[in-house]
């Protein structure tokens, strides 16, 4: 009996040291920075000279008090959704894509001009490194990694077409790329890993890939939704696609934003609903865990012309359910001025914004469906253009 009680707390201390292994154990948020472009005062974009972005690893594993393991001088842009890196779901590695490399216009100046590198990161070390750069297609910029880890979608947005990689261990190569016939935006894979969404950004339509292992395909089925969709993202329990619709050419005039609802459970998955959030919404994210979706709006709140009617100084977060089998807005609270990317906690209790002219990364508490804003902040070195963590 005594050897059995003793057996039994040894299994205990063990469960206890395991627990509490996890627990400390970082939990990573990866910010790609840009800092070298900003709006003037007449909402015209100005470039300045390159070679001072970085990609930032925040550990969040203290929820509202992040700090910064790492800040790695690698090339990051704003142009394009802020989902241009990814982070697997062991918390391995993180691919960051570069859509965009600047070259002198001739005149003094500097353009943008198409890059094709992923940055491949070793979250393992100590601290994070880069250990490797593949090449996929041209402009490479939303990105998406399924939920085994193994398999990562790239939306090359100048060649119109899906880069198709696979991971193994810490090894990321190209194995496929997918055409698509239009310029593409975004990208979501279905927690089943056996579809894709691809946003047509200016076609109004999201693509249907079909994924069978590592071979990916389209049968040319698109979904048409709303104007100038952006940004796409699926629900926790697969039920709903949701897309950011910018309107406008992408270009905020001050007029609303939209999130289109596509039925995935619907056979053929199907548009079946509209969702009014307010102008200009880029960033968009959806719980891990809950019915609860986030659409970021710019609001007007930085690349707008000085004084213009729908200039404002917050940005606003339109915060959705999605529970009841339908998605409906319940609620929308001030962020900081020109937010790009959002992320939720790995237990989907709390929420972060980076908001590129603040330079900081805003941090929010999830009660129910309502949204609350610690007045917690973490400083960054630049302006945060992407944001992602190990959820979507």
């Amino acid at each position: 009996m005594q050897r059995y009680a003793r057996l039994c707390a040894q299994a205990g201390l063990v469960a206890l040291l395991v627990g509490l292994s996890a627990t400390a154990q970082a939990q990573f948020l990866v910010v790609g920075d840009d800092n070298k472009l900003h709006w003037d005062d007449a909402g015209k974009p100005a470039f300045t000279e390159p070679g001072k972005d970085e990609v930032v690893i925040v550990d969040i594993k203290n929820r509202e008090q992040p700090k910064i393991v790492a800040s790695l001088p690698l090339t990051n842009t704003i142009i394009g959704p802020p989902t241009n890196l990814a982070v697997t779901p062991d918390e391995s590695l993180a691919l960051v894509a570069n859509s965009l490399n600047y070259e002198s216009n001739g005149s003094g100046g500097w353009k943008p001009v198409p890059d094709n590198k992923i940055f491949v990161i070793d979250l393992k070390a100590a601290p994070p490194a880069l250990i490797a750069t593949v090449e996929v297609g041209k402009q490479p910029s939303g990105m998406a990694v399924n939920k085994a880890g193994n398999l990562v979608l790239v939306a090359d947005r100048a060649d119109n077409a899906v880069t198709v990689l696979t991971i193994s261990g810490k090894e990321v190569k190209p194995v496929q790329t997918v055409a698509l016939g239009d310029t593409v935006s975004a990208v979501a894979i279905t927690p089943d890993g056996k579809h894709a969404l691809v946003t047509k950004h200016a076609a109004h339509k999201v693509a249907w890939l079909d994924i069978d292992g590592q071979t990916v395909s389209y049968n040319k089925k698109d979904i048409a939704v709303g104007s100038w969709p952006y940004n796409v993202q699926i629900t926790f329990d697969g039920r709903f696609a949701l897309t950011a619709n910018q309107g406008n050419s992408g270009v905020g005039d001050g007029g609303v934003g939209s999130v289109s609802v596509i039925d995935l459970k619907a056979d053929p998955p199907r548009l079946v609903d509209y969702v009014t959030v307010d102008p200009l919404p880029e960033g968009l994210g959806v719980s891990p865990t809950a019915p609860l979706a986030i659409a970021v709006s710019i609001n007007g709140s930085g690349t707008v012309p000085k004084g213009a009617w729908f200039e404002h100084p917050n940005s606003l977060l339109d915060v959705l359910s999605t529970s009841g089998g339908h998605v409906r807005k319940v609620g929308a609270v001030k962020a900081g001025r020109l937010p790009e990317g959002i992320a939720f906690s790995p237990e989907g209790k709390y929420v972060y914004v980076g908001n590129f002219s603040d330079s900081n990364l805003q941090i929010f508490k999830v009660d129910g469906d309502t949204l609350r804003d610690t007045g917690k902040a973490l400083k960054l070195p630049g302006h945060p253009a992407s944001l992602r963590g190990n959820t979507p």
